[in-house]
């Protein structure tokens, strides 16, 4: 063969390599239904930049699904549960093989579809009815249907809740003055009507209840109240000494603010979804007030920017892809998006490295096989069973004090009281 004949079929056999390569190219699709517009868009639109950076740009960046690249479609909800079902029946016509999911209320509702769907559902809500993969029995012989398609990677809510009624109870409560002379007095401070706000409750009381904690009545909330007197008059009533807060950063801290405008002496603790760099800017000259108060925290992954494992590549794609949002503008939501999908990607690698890239694939090739995965970006490392979708037993507690968020404690709730976490405290 002459050298032009031989150019001339090297050329057709790498046109046509290229266009077989092209052709056995999969384009994976995941889903997201998010709030950006509803009653938890203040920390919604945060989450939602933070996981459209992560799948669209970080991942196919870094080498997609083992060569294969992401397709991310996600769709804003309102925080409608009507809307989400509507979203979840529109991504599955587009054949994702995983949705990154949101509220409470809506991941609830779903969670029968998406058990008979079979497709994988990594959510916001942490509640920790969703974290058992089987049927189950209660002690009053009420059976559950287990949720074996739900994952998130925080400690759930309940494990948050006992976490930081307890760093109170033991660094804040031994300082007051009636130390000793009485037992502390909680009341839960939430949007009755919401699933999200009120999962815990039942934990909370509960603990209350382990500690020698007195509850008091809670008091109702909207999650998008901006005045909050009579409720904070309600709390002076009962004379609480710590308040634990369940909805998100906006409503929480218009109840920080009334707090300490009308001198209610209690201290102040809240769920992760209330807790962020955004609520020392909206409550302003209460959250310094340390002669009257304290506003602790869960925070199960750290803060925009703080130094931990791989934040700079959080901190470097919101530059890249959102560059018109101010740094100082962005919050631990974001982190918290890229946390759970960190998760998902890896168990998306794992199933399909084992050519079962299906939901229960995901599920018993991917989730299932991580034992302490870590993270980072100041995560605990997670665990996946498939008995135990809980996936890991404390929380770090942390307080605003001294212009900026300051570590109180590691509650490690499973190592604490291992024989509640085994069973009696699973669920819910």
């Amino acid at each position: 063969m002459n050298m032009r004949k031989f150019f001339i079929v090297l050329v057709a056999f790498t046109i046509l390599f290229g266009l077989t390569s092209v052709a056995l190219a999969k384009v994976i699709k995941v889903g997201g239904i998010k709030d950006t517009t509803g009653a938890t868009s203040d920390v919604g639109k945060d989450a939602a930049l933070g996981q459209e950076e992560f799948w669209s740009y970080y991942v196919n960046d870094h080498g997609g699904i083992n060569g294969n690249k992401v397709k991310y479609i996600w769709f804003d909800y309102g925080y409608r549960i009507p809307e989400a079902l509507t979203k979840y029946k529109l991504l599955k016509r587009l054949k994702v093989v995983a949705i990154m999911g949101w509220g409470t209320g809506d991941t609830e509702a779903l969670s029968p579809t998406i058990n008979k769907d079979k497709i994988p559902y990594v959510s916001d809500s942490y509640s920790a009815h969703l974290t058992r993969p089987k049927d189950w029995v209660d002690k009053e012989g009420k059976k559950h249907i287990g949720t074996p398609y739900n994952l998130f990677f925080s400690p759930d809510y309940s494990t948050n809740a006992r976490s930081c009624l307890t760093a109170w109870f033991e660094k804040k409560w031994p300082k007051h003055p009636d130390y000793g002379k009485r037992k502390p007095r909680l009341a839960c401070s939430y949007n009755f009507g919401h699933p999200y706000c009120s999962a815990p409750i039942k934990a909370i009381k509960n603990h209350a209840g382990v500690l020698g904690i007195e509850v008091v009545p809670d008091v109702n909330v909207s999650l998008v109240a901006l005045d909050t007197k009579s409720q904070i008059m309600a709390l002076q009533k009962s004379k609480a000494d710590i308040v634990w807060h369940g909805n998100t950063t906006m409503s929480v801290s218009a109840t920080i603010r009334d707090a300490y405008a009308l001198g209610l002496k209690a201290d102040h603790i809240v769920n992760n979804w209330g807790y962020d760099e955004n609520l020392p800017r909206l409550a302003g000259a209460a959250m310094n007030a340390w002669d009257a108060l304290c506003v602790m925290g869960a925070t199960p992954n750290g803060f925009f920017g703080q130094k931990c494992d791989f934040m700079d590549e959080v901190v470097k794609y919101a530059k890249k892809v959102n560059p018109g949002v101010p740094l100082e503008k962005r919050i631990c939501r974001t982190v918290q998006g890229w946390s759970n999908g960190l998760v998902l990607w890896e168990a998306m690698k794992r199933a399909d490295k084992a050519g079962d890239l299906t939901g229960p694939g995901i599920m018993k090739k991917g989730f299932e096989t991580m034992r302490n995965f870590h993270i980072g970006l100041c995560t605990g490392d997670v665990t996946y069973t498939a008995d135990d979708h809980r996936p890991t037993g404390g929380c770090w507690v942390q307080e605003w004090k001294d212009g900026k968020f300051q570590k109180v404690d590691f509650v490690d709730v499973k190592g604490r009281w291992s024989e509640q976490w085994k069973e009696a405290w699973f669920g819910w």
